[in-house]
């Protein structure tokens, strides 16, 4: 008689998230809806789960898509599935204290979905321990509406970057703007950070004030290209690479390579649509391996 097989308890997967109203169109002009928004998630968080995970996410909430209004929520909602992972964050204003939903699972992200929400924001610390970032961001906003102007404004910030010896990487914000990221080792808490990217910021600004400025004021930036360092202030967020946005044609906020930035690119050419079927390389697939230690530049920032 033949031994018996032994059987082996299959392993446990996690509950299929269930999207509720799949056919409703978010994207009116483009037909697109929240299950192809789900869809696209599914798909692509193989590459958005390393900028999600163990962070703390701001919502970017969009129930209506583009025939409601939008709001960001830092609470974790209601309705949410049991067990999602959260963190309790107190802030100085006020002593109060927000409960944010932690990334990290496709589960989460879906949920999230589900709930309108159409990108999700990170900070640029991980939730174990918030005030202490592992990149810095540069936002790159420019007044005239233009992409051409960010893609130049970019290429000016790179070129001061590369002269503290700093691996730089931009995507497009999903908008008519540019993020610029720098990878960094956990060291300096957020407040560094902060001074460093305002030191560096002011500096290329002077470089070419007719291209560019700091001006906290609308009126007064005339044009220019805004270099905005306060994405890394403690309890700020910046949109994930590889999140849809809610403007028109579901434009995709898409690493690039430094080849790619350049006037003539069109960010709303990576959208909703078509990401999945560019089949693109992974421009950024090796950002945490490029960690870099700060201390330096920021004396070299202060210094000039």
């Amino acid at each position: 008689m033949k031994a018996a097989k032994a059987h082996t308890a299959p392993r446990s997967e996690p509950a299929p998230v269930a999207i509720s109203h799949p056919d409703k169109v978010f994207w009116p002009d483009e037909g697109y809806t929240k299950g192809d928004l789900a869809e696209f998630y599914r798909a692509i968080f193989p590459r958005l789960a390393p900028y999600v995970k163990d962070r703390v996410l701001s919502l970017e909430r969009c129930p209506d898509g583009m025939r409601g209004e939008c709001f960001f929520q830092k609470e974790k909602p209601k309705g949410m599935p049991a067990g999602t992972p959260t963190k309790q964050i107190a802030h100085v204003s006020g002593g109060k204290s927000t409960n944010y939903v932690v990334g990290g699972s496709l589960a989460t992200q879906l949920s999230l979905v589900n709930l309108g929400c159409v990108a999700v924001h990170v900070m640029a610390g991980r939730s174990q321990a918030p005030r202490k970032p592992d990149w810095v961001c540069f936002d790159l906003d420019p007044e005239s509406g233009e992409f051409a102007d960010a893609a130049k404004a970019a290429l000016r910030v790179k070129d001061a970057l590369d002269d503290l010896d700093l691996v730089s990487f931009a995507k497009t914000s999903g908008g008519r703007g540019i993020h610029i990221w720098v990878p960094i080792r956990v060291g300096p808490d957020a407040g560094e950070v902060l001074g460093f990217a305002e030191s560096l910021m002011a500096r290329v600004a002077a470089a070419y004030p007719k291209e560019l400025t700091v001006e906290h004021s609308i009126a007064a930036r005339k044009d220019r290209v805004y270099l905005d360092p306060f994405r890394n202030g403690f309890g700020q967020t910046v949109v994930a690479p590889y999140c849809v946005r809610l403007r028109a044609r579901a434009p995709v906020s898409t690493p690039l390579e430094w080849s790619e930035v350049r006037p003539s690119l069109s960010p709303t050419d990576f959208n909703l649509g078509n990401f999945l079927q560019l089949k693109r390389p992974d421009p950024w697939r090796d950002f945490f391996k490029s960690r870099q230690t700060l201390g330096e530049a920021i004396k070299r920032a202060k210094a000039s």
